[in-house]
């Protein structure tokens, strides 16, 4: 009798029960490089896609996709809304990237490769689409490319200008921070589409790729993909200004199961830090078959950051 009692009232009021969060959150499809954006009442996340096939041993990445929630549990789709083929300049693989909102339009910052032609002579390369949505439809936002490998010469590999992410401080000053074993930054102006200085050089300790920048509170935050170990891990630095001087912190995510690669996405949302990242958790899934996770983000009283506890659950719905 007692069981017969639960399960009709687990029928009646199932219904209501808040749904669960797991990690990864897309399931359907591999994808890689998180890069979440808030925007009025709804999280956006910018994504790559692997498509390799379980026998390859590279990366396949043909196109962007943009996923979309209200709550941390379900997401919308809008599948592929971006691709190399894009950009007319360009060649090759859909890297990492990132998507920011000024003044009433939506950039969004890629890393593939340029094609041989009066402009690079080849290598990774940085673009930047632009929209009046989040969901797009984008297109290039100036018809070349905004940093090309002629630009970067402190490292000979021709990979090395991938992985943007782009912060616009409280006085509305835009940086581009970047780059493959050296991490690059430059002012942008306001038009987010032309360089507003030189390009500077920093190296914080065990850096490889994937900066994140922010600001919470009065502190600014450099996170990035390290070579403390292989496979990478996420480590960070912090400064008083967008521009350094980086005080090395440590490390706040290990190794992620299943891929040698992780890529950070911080963001708060309706009350809440958050931490993306990727790993090789699903089924038939690894290295170049990746997939996204998110796991709440804790801050110290002192602004530093506590060890992410990577979970197969996720968060907890937000309200």
């Amino acid at each position: 009798m007692k069981n017969t009692w639960l399960a009709a009232l687990l029928l009646t009021f199932g219904a209501n029960l808040p749904a669960q969060a797991q990690n990864p959150i897309i399931r359907d499809v591999f994808t890689a490089d998180p890069a979440p954006l808030v925007y009025r009442d709804t999280l956006f996340l910018y994504t790559s896609h692997d498509t390799a096939s379980v026998q390859e041993t590279n990366y396949k990445m043909p196109d962007w996709r943009i996923y979309s929630t209200t709550d941390m549990v379900h997401w919308k789709d809008y599948g592929k809304r971006l691709s190399p083929r894009t950009f007319a300049w360009a060649t090759g693989d859909a890297y990492a990237t990132q998507c920011v909102y000024r003044n009433g339009k939506f950039y969004w910052f890629v890393s593939t490769f340029h094609k041989k032609d009066d402009n690079s002579q080849g290598g990774a390369a940085i673009g930047v689409a632009v929209s009046d949505r989040p969901t797009g439809p984008f297109k290039d936002a100036i018809g070349k490319a905004l940093i090309v490998n002629e630009m970067t010469k402190d490292k000979p590999h021709a990979w090395d200008d991938i992985d943007p992410t782009v912060f616009v401080d409280d006085d509305q000053q835009a940086y581009l921070y970047w780059g493959n074993l050296s991490c690059r930054w430059v002012k942008l102006k306001d038009n987010m589409t032309e360089l507003a200085g030189p390009i500077h050089v920093i190296k914080p300790k065990n850096y490889i790729e994937g900066p994140w920048v922010y600001k919470r509170k009065k502190l600014y935050y450099l996170v990035y993909a390290s070579e403390g170990t292989k496979p990478e891990m996420i480590e960070y630095c912090t400064a008083p200004s967008a521009t350094g001087p980086w005080t090395y912190r440590g490390i706040i995510q290990e190794n992620s199961p299943n891929s040698f690669t992780t890529h950070p996405g911080i963001i708060d949302y309706k009350g809440k830090s958050y931490f993306f990242y990727h790993n090789g958790a699903l089924p038939t899934g690894g290295s170049y078959r990746r997939s996204i996770c998110v796991d709440y983000l804790t801050y110290n009283p002192d602004g530093t950051i506590q060890k992410i506890v990577q979970t197969t659950q996720g968060v907890a719905p937000a309200k």
